[in-house]
């Protein structure tokens, strides 16, 4: 079920009414319910899958608790991890694997019979694994207690606001607050519906507008060279960051109507002044997973220089196949995790070559060279990632430096008109973000005067509803 659908139109309201009418210890069993109904909307059979995940992760769970050593709890970790990264693997890469296999053989000249899975890849496999498996990992360290109540750890690896597509939630975040008893609140309902409504803009708005231009033209890269290309892929960066930012929110305001807090997943990434802090800001509770849960383990920035860099790529190359069977999702991993590495080698250079230009380092003029420079690094590593294959992101690169002959922008994708308004909320949305820089724009709106804030609201559903591609356009990441 998409958020921006007929379908959750009518399911959203209708769970929110049973929550606030039945007590809060039947409301488990609702909040269950309905997210295993809003994920069977895709394909009711993959439920096996979630099920699945969270009986061996809550035994596993229990037996750990069990056991007061660490090294006695390690089987049941281990049990989980095969389990878990089993299914995975077998729904999500075995295919690549197989074909990657392949391809190597072909050029050893080797007779290989490349098998294949005729499978679809479940929705949100990659978000609820690495939900649940946070939870045994936590189990096992002694950072929290096994959960005793099945039902409830149920909900926690299937809540539907953030199910398929994260935020990934913790444990000993999540989890509690569904022993908590939320009662109807105005202002916090209102809120959360606030925030759905800017994740709405974002999505149908933003994203699904920007995604006509940017499917045609990396469908066929060969067909176009220079200012296309470019255009294409500054909308792919807005239009992957609205998608992806528009369904945190929506996810975030969902929870929030009922009562639940949900972590911040995006923190306006593309005024970043780094690479690192774009990661700070660009899916928080993916990056965030990496660094406890890989980065960390594997010795972190605590080793030599050698090796935090070696870590450092590690991690990014795995962030990267975590995005996608498809090795234009390693490299651009790869890529990410070169940039961190150069800057860290790079730091004294980069000081001398500022004060060699007379640049003084934190003056306004420094900090939009390094959002320029950040942005542009981030840009040119989305060619790899909206790419098809690298076959056809090598030539996008090669051909969006040509400009040797007139090509018409628009045509046949977008009209001028649309180009226009396409640019245009690409520059509100920024606008609005701008001005979260000193707080919530809810909290800003909610010190106005009523004659200020309705025009407003009326004025974003306006948008939504005139402006917005209602055609119920799936959200990139569900392909995650």
């Amino acid at each position: 079920m998409l958020f921006n659908s007929f379908q959750f139109l009518i399911f959203f309201p209708v769970v929110v009414l049973f929550y606030f009418l039945i007590p809060q210890r039947y409301r488990w069993v609702l909040l269950l319910i309905a997210s295993y109904i809003f994920y069977m909307c895709w394909k009711i059979e993959y439920i096996i899958l979630i099920i699945f995940s969270t009986l061996v992760d809550y035994y596993c769970g229990l037996a750990m608790g069990r056991r007061e050593k660490r090294n006695k709890r390690t089987v049941y970790l281990v049990i989980s991890l095969i389990a878990n990264l089993s299914v995975l693997v077998g729904f999500k890469y075995f295919n690549f694997i197989s074909a990657s296999l392949g391809d190597l053989f072909n050029i050893l000249h080797v007779s290989w019979q490349t098998p294949t899975l005729k499978i679809l890849l479940p929705v949100g496999i990659s978000f609820y694994t690495f939900q649940t498996l946070s939870y045994t990992i936590d189990v096992y360290r002694g950072q929290r207690e096994p959960e005793r109540h099945m039902g409830i750890f149920a909900v926690y690896v299937s809540f539907f606001p953030q199910l398929v597509a994260g935020p990934i939630e913790r444990s000993v975040h999540l989890m509690p607050q569904f022993y908590k008893e939320n009662h109807f609140d105005y202002q916090r309902v209102t809120d959360g519906l606030k925030l759905m409504a800017w994740g709405f803009f974002k999505k149908v708005v933003v994203a699904d507008r920007l995604a006509a231009y940017v499917n045609h033209v990396y469908a066929s890269p060969s067909d176009y060279t220079g200012l296309p290309i470019w255009i294409a892929t500054y909308f792919f960066a807005f239009q992957i960051y609205c998608d992806f930012s528009g369904y945190s929110d929506i996810a975030i305001g969902t929870a929030q109507v009922m009562g639940y807090s949900l972590m911040e997943n995006f923190r306006r990434p593309y005024f970043s002044k780094s690479i690192g802090e774009f990661w700070s800001r660009w899916h928080i509770s993916l990056s965030t997973w990496f660094k406890d849960y890989l980065y960390i383990p594997l010795g972190g920035n605590r080793v030599s220089k050698l090796k935090t860099n070696r870590n450092l790529l590690i991690v990014f190359l795995v962030s990267g196949l975590w995005h996608g069977a498809n090795w234009t999702f390693v490299l651009w991993g790869a890529l990410h995790g070169l940039y961190l590495v150069v800057s860290r080698l790079t730091t004294g250079i980069r000081s001398r070559f500022l004060a060699a230009m007379g640049i003084e380092k934190g003056s306004f003029f420094h900090k939009v060279l390094q959002i320029f420079i950040t942005f542009h690094l981030v840009f040119f590593s989305w060619i790899f990632f909206r790419a098809d294959s690298i076959s056809d992101a090598l030539i996008l690169l090669r051909n969006m430096f040509i400009f040797n002959e007139f090509q018409v922008i628009l045509y046949p994708v977008i009209t001028r008109s649309g180009f226009i308004t396409a640019v245009a909320v690409i520059l509100l949305m920024e606008a609005v973000q701008l001005l979260q820089r000193g707080g919530s724009v809810r909290a800003i709106l909610a010190k106005q005067p009523a004659w200020i804030r309705w025009p407003v609201y009326y004025a974003a559903v306006f948008i939504v509803l005139f402006l917005g591609v209602l055609n119920e356009q799936a959200f990139i990441y569900f392909q995650f």
